[in-house]
């Protein structure tokens, strides 16, 4: 749970602690208990998630974020429930007005303090975002190192239906 740089990312996820704090101060709630097995790691790989851990958060309020292309959305399916936000459009998304974020991309503004993860096909592409949200202050990121690559071998893509 603890590394050299303080939490671990995983312990600050699930704890909702910025990223920046290295322990618990007076004026913070206490900490409550935890039924998670915490990876002693202090590098960013410690905020990767697997398909598991992915699929238990989806059934809580987590905001899935595909940054791979509209294009390979088309031909490859997404995972369900995730919403579109290529990564060359992570910086501007995540600084939007949450009114144009929401007519662009059908879906409200994540606040700061939100859950998000990232996906793409193998983890690269949501490792980069997950760096841009933290750096823009979001606190609570994730990303699904598999992709949709590693999704798909347990499931089936999400595809959208020609009409």
């Amino acid at each position: 749970m603890w590394g050299r740089r303080g939490l671990s990312c995983a312990a600050r996820v699930l704890l909702g602690v910025p990223r920046a704090a290295g322990g618990w101060t007076s004026g913070r709630r206490p900490l409550q208990p935890v039924n998670v097995i915490f990876r002693n790691l202090d590098t960013a790989a410690d905020c990767s998630l697997s398909y598991k851990e992915l699929k238990g958060l989806l059934k809580s309020r987590t905001t899935l974020i595909d940054v791979r292309e509209k294009w390979e959305i088309g031909q490859f399916g997404k995972i369900p429930g995730s919403v579109n936000i290529p990564l060359g459009e992570v910086v501007e998304a995540l600084q939007m007005n949450p009114k144009d974020f929401k007519e662009r991309y059908n879906q409200d503004m994540p606040a700061k303090s939100d859950h998000l993860v990232f996906s793409c096909m193998a983890g690269v592409r949501s490792k980069k975002a997950l760096d841009i949200a933290m750096s823009l202050g979001f606190s609570r990121v994730q990303h699904y190192a598999g992709g949709l690559e590693e999704w798909a071998k347990y499931e089936s893509p999400e595809k959208k239906q020609s009409r």
